[in-house]
């Protein structure tokens, strides 16, 4: 039957030629049109999720992203920007897209932690420089992200890091100053539904609460919530700052976002496009870098035109705060597993070389405390391996990241 079949397709063929050469079609002709169909199918699109709307600093490195790859490749690979919304509205529809390889490339975020275990590493308190440009540059270095346990832990789920975007850091509100650990015990402030951040905040003393991101206004406008944790830009969209007293930098964490590739799609690049996509990732870093700094120095100046006081900790308040972290790192270790402890130890030792802090603590072990205990109970009641997200908090990122 195959034989028969290929015999017909062969007859065809030799008709349909014999047709267009009694058409006058000159061989130039025919070479012209394979011509054609060859760039026809040299050309690629690649859609590019963002979890994200439109103008953020998410959006604003994909464009420019999309720029450069269209640029350096000739018009050859056109990428194709899909916002939130245009992928759905559950983070792990985008986090399966890409998985599936319907999505070429995207950003993975909080949410990330249940379908990439190890990239909770992200959530934790104090574990980057605390200069934004070093630790972007830290987040980026070949020593880190490159790694053989950063690689394989999203290789193994059919994934592959690209790069890391810094969105800025990660700043509380209340209706009280915070200035040391005493200050924040009991507070019912509100955290993403990630059992890290969970264990984190009840580590400090504070009373972690879940609430989804649409209810949050009226949750701190009617006391159901006592503070908050945001990028600036976060706070500044929502109008979170109207309705609490005191914005607190503390400095423990930024806002990180993975821009992942799917596995198949990246291994079938040829090695030209591997190294385009290379170059352009290592020229956004800085790129990245600037975005964010405008977007959060812009919305801060909005934000500082309301009555809100603006609070900075000092370097010894500060300290404070990463003393009473530390057992999370282990809390981090026992949920993820050995390759976990890995990537956070490069993360640490990068951190050493570029900030010489060594408070920071190169080791992901830690002696545990009465916080250690309480922090690891809470692991055990949370998920580390779970959907770190509920669907209602996987629509978080509508409007910003958080």
């Amino acid at each position: 039957m195959r034989l028969m079949k290929a015999f017909s397709t062969y007859c065809a063929v030799g008709l349909t030629a014999l047709a267009l050469t009694a058409c006058g079609q000159s061989s130039s002709d025919s070479e012209s049109s394979d011509d054609s169909a060859d760039a026809s199918e040299s050309s690629q699109t690649w859609q590019f999720g963002l979890e994200e709307i439109e103008g953020s600093v998410q959006h604003q490195y994909a464009v420019e992203f999309k720029e450069m790859i269209e640029e350096k490749s000739g018009g050859d690979v056109t990428v194709e920007l899909l916002p939130y919304g245009k992928w759905g509205s559950s983070y792990s529809a985008l986090y399966d897209a890409i998985q599936g390889g319907s999505i070429q490339i995207g950003f993975g975020s909080g949410a990330l932690g249940g379908t990439v275990p190890e990239s909770q590493l992200l959530s934790l308190n104090f574990v980057t420089p605390e200069d934004e440009r070093q630790a972007a540059e830290v987040l980026n270095s070949d020593a880190f992200l490159k790694s053989d346990a950063w690689q394989t832990s999203f290789k193994e789920r059919g994934l592959v890091p690209l790069a890391e975007l810094t969105e800025g850091y990660q700043v509380w509100t209340a209706n009280k100053e915070i200035h040391t650990p005493a200050d924040i015990k009991n507070l019912g402030i509100r955290v993403m539904d990630n059992s890290l951040l969970r264990s984190t905040y009840r580590a400090y003393g504070a009373s972690p609460i879940t609430i989804a991101y649409g209810e949050l206004y009226s949750a701190l406008q009617q006391g159901q919530a006592d503070g908050n944790i945001q990028p600036v830009f976060a706070h500044e969209e929502m109008g979170f700052y109207e309705v609490q007293d005191y914005m607190i930098f503390a400095k423990q964490s930024q806002f990180v976002a993975t821009l992942m590739g799917n596995l198949d799609w990246w291994e079938g690049l040829s090695d030209e496009q591997r190294t385009m996509v290379n170059d352009v990732t290592k020229t956004l870093v800085d790129r990245g870098y600037e975005i964010q700094k405008k977007f959060n120095d812009e919305r801060l100046e909005t934000i500082k035109e309301d009555d809100i006081q603006i609070i900075e900790l000092s370097d010894e308040e500060r300290k404070r705060f990463r003393e009473m972290s530390m057992p999370v790192r282990d809390v981090f270790v026992e949920e993820v597993g050995d390759r976990g402890k890995a990537a956070l130890d490069t993360l640490l030792a990068e951190t050493e070389k570029v900030s010489g802090n060594s408070s920071n603590d190169s080791s992901a072990s830690s002696q545990s405390d009465a916080s250690g205990d309480d922090a690891s109970a809470d692991a055990e009641s949370g998920s580390g391996g779970e959907n770190a997200m509920e669907d209602e908090e996987s629509m978080e990122s509508a409007e910003s990241a958080n």
